[in-house]
């Protein structure tokens, strides 16, 4: 049978060299002209994406340095952040202050503290309530020159002395683990980022009503918006346990949050730039070290212990309301407290 030649020969021949080009050069034009316009689209987003990535990483205030007093204990496994709540009243006007109870004086403190951990197995949330009884290490006082002894203070106290350096330093001196990164946020990024997320949901399981922090909440079940949250983390004179009653309602708020924060829409991943990341960006102290990426790690951790897929801790107190010069302080369980931090420095799920 006599072989085929000219265009019938192309025809039975695709894996030809030709064959690809005559049939690009026979698609129509309005299909290519469809195809760049698609390219052109995903050029777009990808360009539009790394921009906002870009002006995230910009908006991140890295202010703290975690090495700042030397004589730091050595890494361990996983990775530890410090997450502290901060009365900073940066971002708030006359009329907001007064609206959130807020308070005056200068500086700011901590309003809460925890401690994050995260590893090969899992994620635990311990919080430091603040009138936990801590020695404060030895340093250099500003107000006078001279250097100041180690102290016993309550462990807020290092914060106000010398700012998330001295506090970053106490909490590795007194739990012996190494800090990798910090994460503050001052109260009107907290209202915000609860705004910017249309509220967060509660269930209460009595009334509270504290008009120190300005809380006046029902019982049962209820979205908190921002100004109402802030007064319900920060109260606790309607708590039996004091401090430590209000970080264990720290921790649930947080929880919760974390569970809104991550529905579709409000999405408060910082590499996805949600409307809670923007809220929550320009208020948001961060050590020297953090990037984007490690604080989207942050987050997906806390977001894995709401979720249930970690744990929520307290340190073993062995004492609350216990007086001392420096007032009333909870006292931490000397042999439990060690053997959970001993457990997070070599990442092994703590006993509870």
């Amino acid at each position: 049978m006599t072989e085929p030649v000219g265009r019938e020969r192309f025809a039975e021949r695709p894996s030809s060299r030709y064959g690809p080009r005559r049939a690009h050069a026979r698609r129509p034009k309005k299909h290519r002209r469809l195809r760049r316009a698609v390219l052109v689209l995903l050029t777009a987003v990808a360009v539009a994406a790394g921009g906002t990535y870009g002006w995230a990483e910009t908006r991140l205030r890295r202010d703290v340095d975690l090495g700042a007093y030397g004589d730091r204990p050595p890494p361990g496994e996983g990775t530890n952040y410090l997450i502290v709540g901060s009365d900073s009243r940066d971002g708030l006007s006359e009329d907001d202050v007064t609206d959130l109870h807020a308070g005056g004086g200068g500086g700011r403190r901590t309003d809460s503290m925890m401690l994050l951990h995260t590893g090969a197995h899992g994620t635990s949330m311990v919080s430091l309530p603040r009138d936990s009884w801590v020695t404060v290490p030895g340093r250099l006082d500003p107000t006078t020159g001279k250097t100041r002894r180690p102290e016993g203070d309550k462990l807020n106290a290092a914060f106000a002395y010398g700012g998330p350096e001295l506090l970053v330093h106490t909490v590795e001196r007194n739990t012996g683990l190494r800090v990798d990164h910090y994460a503050e946020i001052g109260f009107a990024g907290f209202v915000n980022i609860v705004d910017a997320i249309g509220g967060v949901r509660m269930c209460l399981d009595r009334d509270i009503k504290d008009e120190k922090s300005g809380a006046d909440l029902r019982k049962g079940c209820q979205t908190l918006d921002g100004r109402q949250a802030l007064a319900f983390v920060r109260q606790r004179h309607q708590e039996q346990e004091g401090d430590l009653g209000r970080s264990k309602n720290q921790q649930k708020f947080l929880a919760a949050l974390a569970r809104q924060a991550a529905r579709p829409g409000t999405l408060f991943d910082p590499l996805e730039i949600g409307p809670a990341a923007q809220a929550g960006l320009d208020t948001l102290i961060v050590d020297k070290d953090m990037s984007l990426r490690d604080l989207s790690g942050m987050f997906r951790a806390v977001r894995s212990v709401s979720g249930g897929h970690g744990r929520r801790l307290n340190v073993p107190v062995s004492g609350i309301g216990v007086p001392t010069p420096k007032g009333n302080v909870l006292k931490w369980d000397p042999e439990r407290s060690a053997r959970l931090f001993d457990e997070l420095r070599h990442d092994r799920p703590p006993a509870g």
